[in-house]
């Protein structure tokens, strides 16, 4: 009878190195389609879905970045400040508020306004950020506006103004803060009476007194697709009056088939857009 002999197994070893997991923030959930998209493909696309063309939310500075010719935009009224003419105080102080948005955004007010150029046609640039209070229209974003608006009227510069505006008037400067409607849209009818071209581009969201004034003024109105664009939300409405709503009420595709506005956009072809329209109405 043959000895068995017991074999000898080699100890486990432990790896050196760790398990090398997926990094956090490489993929996220896309919000039209649900999902999930890479990134960094993502950003290449100018913060669309490559499955859906869902269109993310784009900050002021990055706008910028997208609409006019690399280096060619000069800020202007920069170092105009919000104040806090009420002492207004909800959750926290206006005026801790505002320090907080600064801080958080990079942004001294939700409106960043200047000169550039569109594919090498000079125009003024405003662009307003949902990000800093959503959007929301105070005193300074309406004196900054204005001052836009007239200083593309004494240049005969062609006017673009891209609205993200979820919040609409602000109400941290009350009555304040609803005159920048009369006052942005005063000088529009100033600046169309001197002959100018002012096209005003709607993304998602676009509200509030924001939609109820200037944004809806534009000699042409672009919008993103898919874009929220109204005055009350559908929620509100639907909730004052009682009824259910039409299917994509207060989208893009809805307003353009209603006539509020004049073409839906892509952002990858915005800037060409603007170039083209700018052309075609010899300015």
């Amino acid at each position: 009878m043959s000895e068995i002999v017991p074999t000898k197994t080699k100890p486990e070893t432990k790896s050196k190195s760790p398990k090398r997991g997926i990094p956090e923030g490489l993929w996220l959930r896309c919000h039209g389609c649900n999902e999930a998209i890479f990134r960094k493909e993502m950003q290449r696309r100018l913060n669309t879905c490559p499955e859906c063309n869902h269109h993310f939310y784009v900050s002021a500075k990055d706008r910028v970045e997208q609409v006019l010719d690399v280096g060619t935009f000069e800020e202007w009224d920069a170092n105009l400040l919000p104040g806090d003419p009420l002492e207004f105080k909800d959750k926290k102080k206006y005026s801790e508020r505002l320090v907080a948005e600064q801080n958080r955004t990079g942004l001294r007010e939700a409106a960043l306004t200047g000169i550039g150029m569109v594919r090498a046609r000079r125009v003024a640039f405003g662009v307003t950020d949902s990000a800093f209070i959503m959007g929301s229209m105070g005193s300074v974003v309406g004196e900054k506006l204005t001052r836009l608006i007239e200083r593309a009227a004494d240049q005969q510069l062609p006017l673009i103004i891209v609205s993200g505006s979820g919040g609409g008037a602000r109400m941290h400067e009350g009555i304040l803060s609803l005159m920048q409607m009369a006052k942005v849209s005063a000088g529009l009818a100033r600046y169309d009476k001197s002959g100018g071209l002012f096209i005003s581009v709607l993304t998602n969201p676009t509200m509030g007194g924001v939609a109820a004034s200037f944004a809806s003024l534009g000699d042409l109105v672009f919008a993103e697709p898919r874009a929220l664009i109204g005055f009350a939300g559908p929620r509100t409405i639907k909730a004052t009056i009682g009824v259910e709503l039409p299917e994509g009420f207060q989208t893009s595709e809805f307003l353009l088939e209603h006539g509020y506005i004049d073409r839906i956009v892509a952002r990858d072809k915005l800037k060409s857009e603007i170039a083209r329209a700018i052309d075609y109405c010899g300015k």
